[in-house]
């Protein structure tokens, strides 16, 4: 079945990137998600406007499970990290898992229950419904395609 979850790991271009590589997703799209206005640019957003740099990735469900997508989430973030993964920093780069789906709750939260007994420390992954989600600039989508060399606090060697 055909699904989607919206997911925010910090910069987006290493993370669009990271789910492309996947077995099951079928497409992804990079933009702005659960910010306070509508349609913001990025350099609003990079001001610390309140919007959560996020990808919206379509997938496969019976290739790649919604447990299995989170789990492989989890392994690019420091999940206790709060507005920041890398070196970057600002509530831009939070980290969320943001639902459409009701039924994604449950199987979101006892993943996030599995990964917090992993750490002492609090996990800063927000989960909540999608609120609004805008669709980045297109000199964002595939920008590591574009620009290989391009700063990413995921590696992919």
């Amino acid at each position: 079945m055909e699904k989607t979850i919206y997911l925010a790991g910090g910069c987006f271009w290493g993370c669009q990137k990271y789910f492309d590589l996947m077995d099951g997703v079928l497409e992804t799209e990079v933009g702005y998600a659960n910010g306070p206005t509508p349609n913001p640019t990025y350099e609003e957003v990079k001001r610390h406007a309140g919007h959560a740099e996020t990808v919206r990735i379509r997938y496969e469900s019976d290739t790649l499970p919604l447990k299995t997508l989170l789990e492989k989430y989890f392994l690019v973030i420091d999940p206790t990290a709060v507005n920041r993964q890398g070196e970057d920093h600002g509530i831009q780069y939070r980290t969320g898992i943001y639902c459409l789906d009701p039924e994604d709750f449950p199987v979101a939260r006892q993943a996030l229950d599995a990964l917090a007994a992993q750490y002492e420390k609090p996990l800063a992954v927000e989960l909540e419904p999608l609120r609004n989600f805008y669709p980045a600039e297109e000199y964002h989508q595939k920008y590591l395609e574009k620009h290989p060399d391009g700063y990413c606090h995921i590696h992919f060697d």
